[in-house]
C-alpha cells in the first residue's frame, strides 16, 4: 500500500532539516511504501537547496518549487494534486505535527475503514492567549454563521482516502480553505487527537495577515450570513423610517405639527447612521463580488516552476 505524504514548506532552513530525520524515523518501520512530497512555498532562504540535498539521498523524495510564495493553502493543494497514493497526509514541515502519529492513523483508516483521520490538538493551553483567543473566536463564528461545522483545533494535519483526494481535484475554487472543503464533502470520518509539540527551530511563518486573509476566506466562502446581516440591518432602518412616517402623519392629522422643532444634530446622527450602514453593505456585496471575480478569471491557484527527484529532471 502506498503512502503519499506532502508536506508544504516555507523558509524553514533551521527546521527542515531536523524534520526530515524525525520522519525518516518514524516511516522506517512501517510497513508501506511512502511518496515524500516536499512542497517548496517560493521560499526566498536556504530550503530549496537543503531540500534537494534531502532528496539526492532519499529516492522517496519528490521536490516541487513553486514559482513564488502563493500561501499555505495553495502549496497543500499543488501536493494533491500530483498525490497518487492510496492514502494521502499532509502536515506540515516544522515538527509540530508530529510524524510519530502517522503509523497509528493509517492503521485507524485501514482496520476501520475510514475516508478521513482528522488530527485535533487537544492542548489549547500551550497556545499564547493571543492565539488562542483568536482560535476560539474564528471556530465559533465560522460554526455560527456556516453551514459546514468545523472542528475546532484541528488544522490542515489529516489523512485522505484516494477517493478524498480525487474529489477536493473536482472542486477547483480559487480561494481554498481545505478544512471546510474537506469537512463538507462528508466523507466518513474520524478526529484523533495529538499533543502538539513546539516548533523544531524558527518562528511561525503565519502572520496575523495570512491568518485574517484565512479568516476571510473561510467566511465569505462557506457563508452568505453576512449578507443577510446587511439585509436585516436595512430593513430595521426602513421599519424605523416607516414608524417615523406613522408619527409624523399622526401629527399632521391632530393639528400638532408645531410639536416638530427641526433638530440638525438628529438629523446628522440620522444620516451618519443610514450612510454607514449602506457602504458597510455595498463593502459586503464587494467583496463576494472580489470572489466571484477571481473565479471566473480562472487563473491557476499556483504554478510549478520545478518538480524534482531522483527519478526525473522535469
Amino acid at each position: 500500500m502506498r503512502i503519499d505524504l506532502i508536506i508544504p514548506v516555507y523558509n524553514e532552513e533551521e527546521a527542515i532539516r531536523p524534520f526530515y530525520a524525525q520522519l525518516a524515523q518514524a516511516i522506517a518501520a512501517l510497513p508501506y511504501s511512502f511518496c515524500i512530497y516536499f512542497i517548496n512555498d517560493g521560499s526566498s532562504d536556504d530550503t530549496p537547496q537543503l531540500l534537494h540535498e534531502i532528496g539526492r539521498g532519499d529516492p522517496r523524495v519528490t521536490v516541487v518549487d513553486l514559482s513564488r510564495n502563493f500561501g499555505h493553502q495553495a502549496a497543500l493543494t499543488a501536493g494533491l494534486d500530483l498525490a497518487e497514493g492510496d492514502y494521502v497526509i499532509s502536515l506540515d514541515g516544522d515538527g509540530q505535527h508530529p510524524p510519530e502519529r502517522i503509523g497509528e492513523m493509517v492503521n485507524l483508516a485501514v482496520q476501520s475503514d475510514y475516508d478521513i483521520v482528522l488530527m485535533q490538538r487537544a492542548e489549547e493551553g500551550e497556545l499564547s492567549s493571543f492565539k488562542r483567543g483568536t482560535s476560539n473566536l474564528f471556530y465559533r463564528m465560522i460554526n455560527a454563521i456556516g453551514e459546514t461545522h468545523i472542528v475546532p483545533g484541528a488544522a490542515d494535519f489529516r489523512l485522505m482516502s484516494r477517493a478524498v483526494v480525487l474529489a477536493l481535484r473536482s472542486m477547483p475554487e480559487y480561494s481554498r480553505f481545505l478544512r471546510g472543503m474537506v469537512n463538507w464533502m462528508g466523507f466518513r470520518t474520524v478526529i484523533l487527537p495529538y499533543h502538539q509539540p513546539e516548533r523544531l527551530a524558527g518562528k511561525s511563518k503565519y502572520t496575523l495577515r495570512k491568518m485574517l486573509r484565512l479568516a476571510t476566506d473561510a467566511v465569505f466562502s462557506f457563508s452568505l450570513v453576512p449578507l443577510y446581516i446587511a439585509i436585516s440591518i436595512g430593513a430595521l432602518f426602513l421599519l424605523g423610517a416607516v414608524i417615523e412616517a406613522i408619527y409624523v402623519l399622526s401629527l399632521w392629522l391632530s393639528g400638532n405639527l408645531a410639536v416638530l422643532a427641526p433638530g440638525w444634530s438628529s438629523l446628522m446622527f440620522m444620516l451618519l447612521i443610514v450612510g454607514g450602514t449602506l457602504m458597510i453593505a455595498l463593502g459586503l456585496i464587494g467583496i463576494y463580488i472580489g470572489y466571484i471575480f477571481k473565479e471566473v478569471k480562472r487563473r491557476p491557484i499556483y504554478l510549478v516552476r520545478r518538480k524534482w527527484s531522483q527519478g526525473d529532471n522535469e
